[in-house]
């Protein structure tokens, strides 16, 4: 049996960011990670984009090497170390083939999320993939280009970046989504626009569901409640959950399913915390716990976790739920509640749709699809664009969203003009504007 001052489950964006911020106050300590892969400060959000050829080699979908946390900033990494059983001061882990029990003072998951099954018939047959942690960057790719036709399943941000990935490299793709729309969680008039681009190129089939793979050695064929696709490699991007597994044995989860925080990172259990895509957090635009399992607010969790975990006080706000990403030349993004959101979460809701240019009237390009969500009282709740120049709305979208802002503060923002990427109405304020009538402002 081994002490460590600290025992951190999971190298991932949360995990190491917690580390390195403990070695960086305490560097006498000893900290002591566990990682189930051979990579730490992976991400997983890279991987269509090396699918697609954008970068070479796999290992630059981690920021950082093992090495680097070892020998730069003494962090004791333990990588193919997957921990089989956590209890309250110790844990056991899987190394080299042996299990082996060491004692901690303090605990940190930063276990992820992991694929959501689809649990049909023949889902484990040779071809099918899930979309799940980096490992299956170098199946999907070495998969795609040996096939001819790909049928992706699901298309929230990994199955759009993966159906633009697949098709880059000259591939017949077919996405199929159970929902009504791509991106589901956006409204139906900016998904409308996200359609109209993917259907130029991908067969995009929607309100579908999958119901079994069929193949003899390997996949040929995925079969919906409306009919069937043949292909040779299926890719499963349906969502994920978070990874709770050893978690729930000795802490609280939230409603959400993810592991219950304070605003300190901290779990139900004294010295014990979780961060990342395994912890349940704040929604700002809400109030409420919300499970947010995107990289920001992982590496931040991570980084607030490893302080209060080093003896400082650091309080967690929470997250806007801010998301960028893009299909081929259109741009789109979220900060906040769509208007099916806000008024599933109880709001009473006013909305602005406008399509305007993103640049100034004499260039030729730019034009951008952008729509506004507040609540009655005029308080702003959300802001999703397509099109152009949509990364920088939704950057201003979400800092004013982070401090509680009305549409007043939206409309008197100074955002900043310059010709070929705004204009001196930026569609923010166009929209904005708008909904001073529906206000029934001035």
């Amino acid at each position: 049996m081994r002490y460590v001052d600290i025992a951190i489950i999971g190298g991932g964006a949360a995990g190491m960011s917690a580390a390195s911020r403990i070695k960086a106050l305490r560097p006498d300590w000893n900290v002591m990670v566990f990682e189930k892969t051979d990579f730490v400060s992976h991400a997983p959000c890279g991987i269509p984009f090396y699918v697609s050829g954008f970068f070479e080699h796999f290992e630059e979908l981690c920021t950082y090497d093992v090495n680097h946390f070892r020998n730069e900033r003494g962090i004791d990494v333990h990588t193919r170390a997957k921990v089989v059983e956590v209890s309250e001061g110790s844990i056991v882990a899987e190394e080299n083939g042996r299990e082996r029990v060491y004692e901690w003072e303090k605990l940190l998951f930063a276990t992820g999320a992991k694929a959501k099954r689809l649990n049909v018939q023949n889902e484990d047959l040779e071809g099918v993939i899930y979309v799940d942690d980096i490992l299956s960057a170098e199946r999907i790719k070495r998969s795609a280009l040996k096939s001819e036709r790909v049928v992706i399943i699901g298309s929230g941000y990994i199955g759009v970046e993966m159906a633009e990935a697949i098709s880059r490299l000259g591939k017949k793709v077919t996405v199929i989504e159970i929902s009504e729309r791509p991106l589901p969680e956006y409204d139906a008039e900016i998904a409308a626009i996200l359609k109209s681009e993917m259907d130029k190129i991908v067969e995009l089939k929607l309100s579908e569901r999958v119901v079994a793979f069929e193949g003899k050695d390997r996949i040929e064929r995925v079969l919906t409640d409306k009919g069937e696709y043949k292909c040779d490699l299926a890719i499963v991007a349906v969502g994920v959950v978070p990874n709770v597994d050893l978690a729930k044995k000795l802490v609280k989860l939230g409603k959400s399913g993810a592991i219950k925080t304070n605003s300190r990172m901290e779990t139900s259990k004294e010295g014990v915390y979780a961060a990342g895509d395994c912890a349940e957090t704040i929604n700002i635009v809400t109030g409420k716990p919300d499970w947010i399992h995107l990289a920001t607010p992982a590496n931040k969790m991570g980084y607030v976790a490893g302080v209060n975990m080093a003896g400082y006080e650091l309080n967690y706000p929470g997250s806007v739920k801010c998301q960028i990403t893009s299909f081929y030349n259109v741009e789109i993004g979220k900060a906040g509640l769509s208007e099916f959101e806000a008024i599933r979460e109880g709001y009473e809701v006013v909305s602005a749709f406008v399509t305007t240019k993103s640049s100034a009237k004499y260039f030729q390009d730019g034009l951008i699809h952008l729509k506004v969500v507040a609540n009655r009282n005029g308080k702003v709740l959300g802001v999703q664009a397509a099109g152009k120049g949509v990364s920088m709305r939704i950057y201003g979208a979400t800092a004013l969203l982070y401090k509680n802002a009305d549409v007043r503060d939206l409309f008197f923002s100074d955002f900043p003009y310059y010709p070929p990427v705004s204009r001196v109405w930026d569609p923010l304020v166009v929209a904005a504007r708008n909904l001073f009538r529906k206000l029934g402002m001035p």
